[in-house]
């Protein structure tokens, strides 16, 4: 099981030096990957009728492909996953050709970490409807995958037309694609589309649950397990090194291929802070019986 990190997304700010400077130190620790959470809008909780959800207008969140694009220039090894991007909000084409662009300039460092979230505010502002935005996904897939390999592509879908058209510059290897989610129509569509998951639970019962049914659904339907990923996370809050190695090896034995640190939430700190938890982090659980 490789260890990788999350960018603490709000805490980090947003200095370039500080981003430059966190991504080389994750890369210098030896994490595998680095993730970066997904929010186009924040909704201002005083609104009319006001607001409830994890985030709001104060949490700042870095828009992943760019922040991975200025990443990818700074850094030569660390792997990028997006966990995860909203994909329904946005415009099919268009991620189609950034996601081929930052695979091209990463040197296929680029894993696409897709969901369908939660904000409808987020869908209203982007001119997406949110109500079936779970159907729409899964032609975005296969859309993206026919245009990342196509010199010219004539498509007629349930939500979108390519008139003898495609991308260029295309990407020179396959881009992996992971869902993000639980629901039984999602844990179907990775199953079927997948490269691979990222659960939005600990080393569960549930979690257990989710990971058979991927296995069957896979089954079903003639396609290998072989290269699957599992993109869990583990946090640094509240943790110590005995309930780190406890939690890995959780996750380990359900068969996550991967497990990334999140440090924020754990106090206010600097870029060399929240490396340092890192470190911390990566030394407890190499001590365990990973």
């Amino acid at each position: 099981m490789k260890i990788g990190v999350v960018l603490p997304h709000h805490e980090i700010g947003s200095d370039p030096g500080a981003i430059k400077a966190f991504a080389q130190g994750a890369e210098a620790l030896g994490a595998d990957n680095l993730l970066i959470y997904d929010h186009v809008l924040g909704v201002d909780p005083d609104r009319p009728g006001g607001f409830q959800g994890p985030y709001d207008k104060d949490v700042q969140f870095h828009e992943p492909l760019t922040t991975f694009a200025f990443m990818a220039g700074v850094t030569s090894k660390i792997r990028f996953i997006t966990t995860v991007l909203i994909l329904p909000q946005r415009q099919t084409a268009l991620v189609a050709k950034q996601v081929a662009e930052l695979a091209i300039l990463s040197e296929n460092r680029f894993s696409l970490g897709v969901g369908t979230g939660w904000n409808v505010a987020e869908y209203e502002a982007l001119n997406e409807d949110f109500t079936n935005r779970g159907k729409r996904q899964s032609e975005q897939v296969e859309l993206m995958r026919l245009l990342w390999s196509s010199d010219s592509l004539d498509y007629l879908g349930g939500y979108h037309t390519i008139p003898y058209a495609s991308i260029n510059p295309r990407p020179s290897k396959k881009i992996p694609v992971l869902f993000g989610g639980a629901a039984p129509a999602l844990l179907e569509r990775c199953a079927r589309l997948g490269d691979g998951w990222i659960p939005v639970m600990g080393p569960n019962v549930p979690a257990a649950n989710a990971i058979e049914t991927l296995k069957r659904l896979r089954e079903e339907q003639g396609l290998t397990w072989d290269d699957f990923e599992i993109q869990a996370q583990a946090q640094f809050a509240g943790g110590d090194p005995e309930r780190w190695i406890s939690h890995a090896n959780k996750w380990q034995k359900l068969g996550a291929t991967h497990l990334a640190i999140a440090t924020h939430n754990a106090g206010e700190t600097d870029v060399d802070g929240f490396l340092k938890r890192v470190e911390t982090y990566m030394s407890a659980v190499s001590s365990g019986d990973l």
